[in-house]
């Protein structure tokens, strides 16, 4: 799911990138290591997996509302997180 949020003027810095890392691990209501922030020409990009939607979407908030100024796309993945319901036959 590739999801665009706020347009802003030019490229955020390195340093920026760098808090948004910061805040994505050492937040305790986020503590996501597995999310890579990637800079681009008109924002930046969050890549990733999440085990919910739910996950996904308080990861993006979270961003959002510390870093309101920062375009963001969002490209964060959801693995399916529950046991499997079939068997696997092997040959």
């Amino acid at each position: 799911m590739t999801e665009h949020l706020r347009a802003a003027t030019g490229p955020p810095d390195e340093y920026v990138e760098a808090e948004i890392q910061r805040l994505l691990t050492e937040d305790p209501a986020v503590a996501e290591q597995g999310i890579t922030v990637v800079r681009r020409e008109h924002g930046l990009v969050l890549y990733g997996e999440v085990e919910s939607p739910h996950r996904r979407d308080e990861i993006l908030r979270r961003v959002t509302e510390n870093f309101p100024d920062v375009a963001v796309t969002n490209d964060i993945g959801v693995t399916r997180a529950q046991a499997p319901t079939g068997f696997e036959e092997l040959p």
